[in-house]
Formats: structure tokens, C-alpha cells, sequence
């Protein structure tokens, strides 16, 4: 009996050690394509289980599998006023360090007017339409919007509001640029400078729908209702024409309209980004691939039945990014 078992705790140890040595002479490549099938963070926490795993999640085989297929492709419309960080992005060491580039350091592409980034944990890919890329009623016209430099802003030039009474902005992108299989949401990012009003009511409605995919790729088509009230409270400011003229103080607002309408719905009003501005969510969709034969998402904001005068929105653009699935 002491004799059987001892048998098989020989059996055991040798097997162990068997599987830990077949494992530790795994081939670099078999490895990386073992990491590939992870996430880059799993990868970057499998550089600890050992030196040999440490060597294959820093291989550029296993990071060009997590950058985007058209990767080449997307850099080579970079864009910037000067070479360096155009240079900066196409001169890397290593496949992981351009990754990471991308995900700190969003891409100017498309003539300055699109910017290109990958999400950090996923590697999937983010797009932000500058003002630029979009189009906005009136835009053009300097008595009621101005473009102008902003500090923090990605582009070179944001769309300042000066005085509309009718908001109607619209942006659009080829879904086939997106990450395949994906759920993604569209924010607006934007800011107000001091003294904005005409924002707290009516809501202004937010669209976005996905044209000419196939049935895989679906997005929100009824107008969903966001507050783009600076600070969030919906408070009304009526006004006078000229609109310059006998603006309500806003402490005043309160008592002008049901208590109901005090209520609040997270996701409908302004959020704080990391990046000093704010974004609002306006929709989101599934992109679902290369199957559905290729589409377009189109975005729209517009707040036209309020009638009354809104000044003071700064708008950097609408951003593509994924969305949690929760």
C-alpha cells in the first residue's frame, strides 16, 4: 500500500514538473499568439508570470495584432501645422509604444479636421469630428457663429455661438472605420463661456442612426431629449426680443415652471471629461462589421422649436467611442 502510493506521488511530481517544463519551452510566437487572444491589459499583466512571458507580451508580433488592421493606413493622413508630431508618431521603437501613443496621444488626421485614438484597455478604435467635420446652420455666417483658437482643444479652430434662435448641427462617418462588433455611443463635446444663455428649455433632441448597413449594425433613431444647460439645472431664462433686452435673472427661474421639471436623468445633461470639457451623450449604435456591408452613422443635435435666442456653446466636435455595455 505505502508502496502504491508512493508510486503515485512520484507519478504526480513528475507530471507536474512535465507540464511546467513543456510550458516554459513554449516557442516566443506560440505564446504571443496565446496573448493575442487576450486584451492588451492581460498582456502587459502576463509580462509578470515570467521572463519568457515578459518577452513575448513586449513582441511587436503580439502588438500588431492589437493595433487596428489599418493602422498604415490611418497614419498616413496624419495631419499637423508642423512635421514633429507627425514625425514623433511614425518614428517608434516598438509596436507597443505606438499603441500606447495612440491611446495617450490622439492622432490629427484628415487635414487637421478629424482626430484618431485607440482605447486604452480594448484597443478599439475612437474617432472625434472636429467642428470643422460638421455641419452646423449658420455656421458660416459670422453674425451668429465665430471660429475661433480655444485653449485645450484638439483642433485648431472650435465654433463659437454667438446668437441663433434656431441650433442645428449634423456630422456624419463611414462605419467601416469603426472597430467591427462593437457598441458604440456619440458625445457631443462642447463648453460654454460666461454669461451663456437659452440653453435650460426647451430640450434640444439628439439623433443618431446608422444609414445603409445591414441588419448586424443598429442605433438609436428617435429623438432622444438632452439638456444642454451649462449648469445642469434646466433653469428658464425668458427673454424679450431683441434678446438682448429684459433677460430674466436667473435666480428668478425656479418659479417660472412646474417643480417637476426640476428633476434630473444622468446621461441627458453635460458630464465633466478629464480633458476640461464637457460632453453629453447623443445616441448610441452596434457596429456590426465588414458582414453588414458598410455603412454610414449620422449624428444630429438641434433645438429649433423653442423659438427664443441661445448664445455662448463652444463646440469642439461629436466624438465615436465604445460604449460600456451595462
Amino acid at each position: 500500500m505505502e508502496k502504491h502510493e508512493k508510486e503515485t506521488e512520484d507519478h504526480e511530481e513528475k507530471g507536474s514538473s512535465c507540464v511546467k517544463a513543456d510550458f516554459n519551452i513554449l516557442p516566443e510566437g506560440c505564446i504571443s499568439s496565446i496573448l493575442s487572444l487576450t486584451s492588451p491589459r492581460d498582456a502587459c499583466r502576463s509580462s509578470l508570470v515570467s521572463s519568457v512571458f515578459k518577452s513575448a507580451a513586449e513582441s511587436d508580433a503580439l502588438w500588431d495584432k492589437f493595433l487596428p488592421s489599418d493602422y498604415k493606413e490611418i497614419i498616413s493622413r496624419s495631419f499637423s501645422p508642423s512635421s514633429s508630431a507627425t514625425t514623433s508618431v511614425v518614428n517608434f521603437s516598438s509596436k507597443k509604444e505606438l499603441y500606447y501613443r495612440l491611446c495617450e496621444d490622439p492622432l490629427l488626421i484628415d487635414g487637421g479636421h478629424k482626430c484618431f485614438a485607440l482605447e486604452k484597455w480594448s484597443g478599439k478604435k475612437c474617432f472625434m469630428l472636429g467642428a470643422k467635420d460638421l455641419s452646423i446652420i449658420w455656421g458660416n455666417t459670422p453674425k451668429y457663429w465665430r471660429w475661433r483658437a480655444f485653449p485645450g482643444s484638439r483642433f485648431a479652430e472650435v465654433a463659437e455661438l454667438l446668437s441663433v434662435c434656431w441650433l442645428e448641427i449634423h456630422g456624419k462617418l463611414e462605419t467601416r472605420l469603426l472597430s467591427p462588433k462593437t457598441l458604440y455611443a456619440a458625445y457631443l463635446v462642447l463648453k460654454f463661456v460666461e454669461g451663456a444663455f437659452g440653453f435650460d428649455h426647451p430640450p434640444a433632441e439628439a439623433v443618431v442612426k446608422v444609414v445603409g448597413g445591414g441588419p448586424g449594425s443598429s442605433g438609436c433613431t428617435v429623438e432622444r431629449p438632452i439638456y444642454l444647460d451649462p449648469d445642469g439645472s434646466r433653469r428658464r431664462q425668458l427673454q424679450v426680443a431683441p434678446h438682448r433686452i429684459g433677460l430674466i435673472r436667473r435666480r428668478f427661474g425656479h418659479i417660472l415652471r412646474p417643480a417637476a421639471s426640476m428633476s434630473r436623468w444622468e446621461g441627458q445633461f453635460p458630464q465633466e471629461r478629464g480633458d476640461g470639457w464637457m460632453e453629453i451623450e447623443m445616441g448610441h449604435f452596434y457596429n456590426g462589421g465588414e458582414e453588414d456591408g458598410g455603412g454610414e452613422v449620422q449624428m444630429t443635435l438641434t433645438e429649433v422649436k423653442g423659438g427664443h435666442w441661445k448664445a455662448g456653446l463652444i463646440i469642439q466636435g461629436i466624438e465615436l467611442r465604445p460604449k460600456e455595455n451595462k
